[in-house]
Order: C-alpha cells, then structure tokens, then sequence
C-alpha cells in the first residue's frame, strides 16, 4: 500500500477513536466529581445517535451513483428491514440485504 493510503487509514483510526475516547472522558471526570450526572449537558447525549446517523447515511449512499445501483440499495435496504422484522436480530438481516444488494447488482450488468 501507498503511503497516502497508510495515512488515510491512521488518521481515519485516530478520529474514531477521538470520537469515542474524548465524550467517555469526560463525561468520566463528570462524574466523578460532585457534580454527578445532573449536570450531563444535553449535547453529550445527542452525540451517540448522531454519529450513528451519520455512518448509516454514507453506508447507504452508492459509491457509484447510478439507476442501478439506487434500485439495488433500494431493494437491499428493503430485504435488511424485512429480514430485521421477521428474526429481529443484527447479523442475518445484513447478510441479507448485501447479499440482495451484491446479487441485484449481478444481475444488471449480465
């Protein structure tokens, strides 16, 4: 790999982990002093949700946006729901609507 690549990836490591490390710590000092969690500021709480929002919309954007690829990730968005309310579990319901996904996009350009 490229050193632009290897770069791309520690900084990518680096902000995931800032993410998750820095609420933790200080909503950590937070609570360990007199304060305690009547004082958690509403944005501390809102933050979780948020970043998962975010990650779920560039996970369903297309990498390259086409008719086909739109109708795919339609369709295997459809099945991962569908799937999730029949078992209501997490790993099933994604296999699934990859494997939609993967095959819809198969079978388009045959």
């Amino acid at each position: 790999m490229s050193s632009a690549l290897w770069l791309a990836v520690v900084v990518s490591a680096l902000g995931t982990l800032l993410m998750r490390v820095v609420p933790f710590l200080w909503m950590q000092r937070r609570l360990n002093s007199a304060t305690g969690i009547n004082n958690m500021p509403q944005w501390l709480g809102i933050l979780g949700p948020l970043m998962i929002a975010a990650v779920l919309g560039v996970s369903i954007m297309p990498v390259n946006p086409s008719a086909v690829s739109w109708i795919a990730t339609a369709i295997g968005l459809s099945v991962t729901l569908l799937v999730w309310w029949k078992l209501r579990s997490l790993g099933w319901p994604v296999a699934a609507g990859v494997a939609v996904f993967g095959l819809v996009q198969v079978i388009a350009y045959i």
